[in-house]
């Protein structure tokens, strides 16, 4: 019998006593960023977010959207969850903002080496398929309970969908504009940031709308490790048997979801 999980729990636990150090201070720096994040979502009237979220919606998506960000939004404010949905918005903010920052470079490395593709697929497709749950284990083994582990577990569910994506617009860009530049004298710098990357800008823009969704998707996951937000009163909700606050919490879910969902598509269609 062939027992993968002992030399994975073996790997884990060596990581665990020698890399302590190296743990606590990521766990600084990440609490760090959702920490700052949420005291400025915090500190910012209610009132504000909701007309600055309302017209963006407005300017980016049109008047159903704005509409509907303006009495989704406002509806959450009135059934109390507003504290918990700036938290659930400042850990995927925080979340998709790192994946971004190891999703977009790595796309493009997949873009440029074909054999970089060829074994970067296979774990991308594990990272996406392997069950929420198990991303948990290894996140409070390193970093305990709280918004960190939260943190790490939705990076590594959300990053696939961006990382694809932007390999996948880079590869898309037509053959002969990328010859016509090469001819022009372009360095490899120049054509990536000048070439590549703006006309695949629409189809990266579609990896950060996947990773925003999939971050939320976690939302609940994350709360058995007590992440906090709107995935704790979902949660109560199970647990207690509650069936209004479950509610209350998926319906402000869905909420942040369709806003966010709606916004993000509606800059890379006007990009």
């Amino acid at each position: 019998m062939i027992k993968i999980g002992e030399y994975i729990e073996m790997a884990v636990e060596w990581l665990t006593e020698h890399g302590a150090s190296f743990f606590d201070l990521l766990s600084l720096g990440v609490e760090g960023v959702i920490d700052g994040i949420l005291c400025i979502l915090l500190e910012i009237p209610f009132y504000i977010t909701i007309v600055t979220l309302t017209f963006l919606a407005l300017y980016k998506s049109g008047r159903e959207t704005g509409g509907f960000t303006l009495l989704g939004l406002s509806l959450v404010y009135g059934m109390g969850l507003w504290e918990e949905t700036m938290q659930t918005l400042a850990l995927v903010l925080s979340s998709t903002g790192m994946a971004l920052l190891l999703g977009i470079p790595l796309g493009i490395w997949m873009a440029s080496s074909g054999r970089c593709n060829k074994v970067l697929q296979p774990v991308l497709d594990c990272m996406q398929t392997m069950p929420a749950f198990v991303y948990l284990i290894p996140a409070v083994l390193f970093f305990g309970l709280g918004t960190v582990p939260g943190a790490f577990a939705t990076i590594i569910f959300a990053m696939p969908p961006v990382a694809r994506l932007t390999a996948l617009g880079i590869c898309q860009v037509p053959k002969n504009v990328v010859e016509a530049a090469r001819s022009f004298g372009a360095t490899s710098w120049q054509l990536l940031y000048k070439v590549q990357l703006p006309l695949a800008l629409p189809t990266i823009l579609a990896g950060v709308n996947q990773t925003i969704m999939m971050s939320l998707s976690m939302v609940v996951v994350a709360a058995m490790i007590s992440a906090g937000g709107l995935g704790e009163i979902v949660l109560k909700g199970i647990t207690q048997m509650k069936i209004g606050m479950g509610f209350e919490g998926g319906i402000a879910v869905v909420i942040l979801a369709i806003v966010l969902d709606r916004i993000t598509q509606g800059i890379a269609r006007k990009k």
